[in-house]
């Protein structure tokens, strides 16, 4: 996940140190399951195997792509694990970014896209219906691992402490005094900050255009890709997602950063217990909010 991963508990629970620090020892674990940077990770073994017979998975990782699909259906194709093919087209996969031929993204455009994906929850294998696809979980993991071990802390009896997870991935635990008090920033956007927020068990997902990019001919190409067109999202400066699961707030703030505001508002409106911040390329001054979230506060 390539982040630094924190607990922030306040002065008065140091006595939740020790849980604290085991929480954060299952992070490594959670990393070698799910990376496609280590050959030894499931996952590498199901991007290896499944194109040619189902890949039996285990319980967690095949509950997590199970999600992915769900949300994939949710965002209307915005937020895609597949879209590997798209990064190494462009050369984000090693940080040498490039700007690749119509044609080149048309191939890539070919072996991505959650449809190709066979899950089998009866036998619970993964299998790929077209040679060539990969799954990438980059853009829920830091969620899916703030989620567990928001749970481990739970069951050792910390009833208020603040995860984070290279501060685009916020969980809090509790929140007293009236939640816990985060900030929302962007490099792309000159402005202190895009939004103040108070947490109280919620979990805070931010997805931004500025991370990665290449410059030719003076146009900026940002990472996140668009997985129905192949082309970089750049719409949006940087999307914010509030929910009770940090795992969803990650991939939610990822597709609106692809869908853009309109699909924010779309979906705030189908799901009720969703709050979403958007600052949008052509009016960087302004943070659109979409939805609502019992937990979270909104502050000027």
């Amino acid at each position: 996940m390539a982040c630094r991963f924190e607990v922030l508990l306040s002065g008065e629970d140091g006595r939740h140190v020790p849980a604290a620090r085991q929480a954060l020892a299952e992070v490594e674990k959670i990393e070698a399951a799910l990376t496609v940077f280590r050959d030894t990770s499931p996952l590498v073994d199901v991007n290896r195997r499944a194109a040619v017979a189902p890949v039996v998975v285990g319980e967690e990782l095949f509950r997590l792509l199970s999600l992915c699909r769900e949300l994939h259906g949710r965002t209307e194709g915005a937020f895609d694990i597949t879209s590997t093919p798209l990064s190494r087209c462009w050369g984000f996969l090693k940080r040498r970014g490039r700007v690749p031929s119509g044609e080149e993204i048309a191939e890539a455009l070919a072996r991505v896209g959650m449809n190709g994906v066979v899950l089998d929850p009866g036998r619970r294998t993964v299998r790929f219906q077209r040679p060539g696809m990969e799954l990438n979980l980059g853009s829920i993991g830091k969620g899916h691992a703030l989620q567990r071990i928001s749970g481990l802390l739970r069951k050792a009896g910390v009833a208020d402490a603040l995860l984070s997870a290279g501060g685009s991935s916020v969980l809090a635990v509790g929140g007293r005094d009236g939640g816990w008090l985060v900030d929302i920033h962007s490099r792309q956007v000159e402005r202190p900050r895009l939004a103040r927020l108070r947490l109280r068990d919620a979990a805070l997902g931010t997805s931004g255009a500025g991370e990665q990019f290449v410059e030719v001919a003076g146009k900026r190409y940002g990472h996140v890709l668009d997985p129905r067109t192949g082309l970089p999202a750049s719409a949006v400066l940087s999307a914010s997602v509030i929910h009770d699961d940090a795992a969803v707030a990650d991939a939610l703030a990822t597709a609106f950063l692809v869908g853009g505001l309109d699909l924010a508002r779309r979906y705030c409106a189908l799901h009720p217990s969703t709050l979403a911040l958007l600052t949008c390329a052509d009016e960087p001054q302004r943070t659109h909010v979409c939805g609502a979230r019992l937990g979270a506060r909104l502050e000027v």
